[in-house]
């Protein structure tokens, strides 16, 4: 019982808790991240790829929208 918890725990946390984590660090972070951070980035969304892949159609961040000065 307490293994089947267990895995149950982790497959939330691989599915879900961490997923949300890193989308919510991509849209702070996106616009100026360095290169190694981007790097970084970019192995995390390949690494939770399923858990990603499970939020998606309910999360949509738009592109910011550009300041034009005239």
């Amino acid at each position: 019982m307490i293994v089947a918890l267990l895995y149950l725990i982790l497959a939330g946390a691989y599915l879900l808790v961490i997923p949300i984590a890193i989308l919510l660090y991509l849209k702070q972070r996106w616009y100026v991240a360095t290169s190694i951070e981007r790097t970084f980035m970019y192995f995390l969304v390949f690494f939770f790829f399923p858990g990603l892949l499970v939020l998606s159609p309910f999360v949509n961040f738009r592109p910011q929208r550009r300041q034009i000065e005239v």
